[in-house]
């Protein structure tokens, strides 16, 4: 047990202490070196450039650049530049247009380093550069633009920009990739209230439209309902006569019949007149008499003539 721990110990120390140690002391004295993907390596050896390695993978430098390979590391220097695209994004770039309306232009760009050397030594700050590049090809080339146009052509207007700017960009040894505007927007605080005053009132204007043009609709489906309807009830009221006439003509064809509905009939009214009723029995003449008296209305007697 005791020389299994003493053995993973030592594994433990040499794998991951002298191991690293040793590789970093090899590279230090050149004899390899790892380019990883989409990186580069520029070696300078008294003030020149004396070798280039950008091709991802294990290199050994003493056999690309010879005797200078061991005391490049030493004596001179080794630039590690990144290759992979990259991009950024420059906001509100003011832009006049024709109309004279103050706007801002916001643009995304890609680049990359296409040359090492042109890179290192032909300008110092390459990335600064292509974006003031990039800002003021956007102002020479947008600017005096129609407003509608400048609003909704973004696709001629980026292309514009990336002829503008690329073959400056290519001298520094930055290559420029896609550009594409992102966004167009007005400058001026007073003019986007009014803008959006105008929006408002027309967005009124259209819902009030919307709601008249509703509101009249429905007028025209009432009123053509209701002269339907009254053409309808017309028609049934003029029809009434003639039904209820070609009724009671049947009807009176038979006499029983008609006497009987005649008697259903005076019935039926006198009881929706709510009236007081007296039944008196069959034969019961004197009664009906004393009652008859008794409803006459007392009438005075008039005064003797003189």
């Amino acid at each position: 047990m005791i020389n299994f721990l003493i053995a993973a110990v030592a594994t433990f120390v040499g794998m991951f202490l002298l191991v690293p140690i040793f590789l970093a002391f090899v590279r230090m004295f050149g004899l390899y070196t790892i380019v990883h993907e989409r990186q580069c390596r520029v070696y300078i050896l008294f003030g020149k450039v004396v070798g280039i390695l950008d091709e991802p993978g294990i290199h050994f430098p003493w056999m690309a650049l010879g005797w200078r390979g061991p005391i490049v590391n030493w004596l001179g220097k080794s630039h590690v530049l990144d290759l992979r695209l990259d991009q950024e994004y420059l906001r509100s770039q003011a832009v006049n247009s024709e109309e004279g309306a103050p706007m801002g232009i916001g643009i995304w760009y890609e680049m990359f380093i296409s040359d090492p050397v042109s890179y290192l030594f032909k300008n110092a700050d390459p990335r600064g550069s292509l974006a003031a590049n990039v800002s003021n090809a956007t102002v020479r080339s947008l600017s005096n633009m129609k407003l509608a146009d400048m609003l909704e052509n973004r696709h001629s207007m980026s292309q514009a920009v990336r002829t503008e700017v690329s073959a400056k960009s290519q001298e520094w040894g930055y290559r420029l990739g896609s550009v594409y505007i992102r966004k167009v927007h007005f400058r001026d605080v007073g003019m986007i209230r009014q803008i959006e005053e105008k929006v408002v009132n027309r967005l009124r204007q259209v819902t009030s439209a919307i709601r008249q043009d509703g509101a009249n609709q429905v007028s025209i489906i009432r009123s053509t309902a209701e002269r339907q309807a009254a053409i309808a009830f017309a028609k049934a009221a003029a029809m009434r006569p003639e039904i209820v006439g070609a009724a009671l003509n049947e009807i009176g064809r038979d006499p029983e019949i008609a006497a009987a509905v005649f008697d259903v009939l005076e019935t039926e009214k006198i009881q929706e007149s709510q009236a007081d009723l007296t039944l008196i029995p069959t034969g019961a003449d004197g009664l009906r008499q004393l009652l008859a008296a008794q409803t006459v209305p007392h009438r005075p007697t008039p005064p003797p003539s003189s």
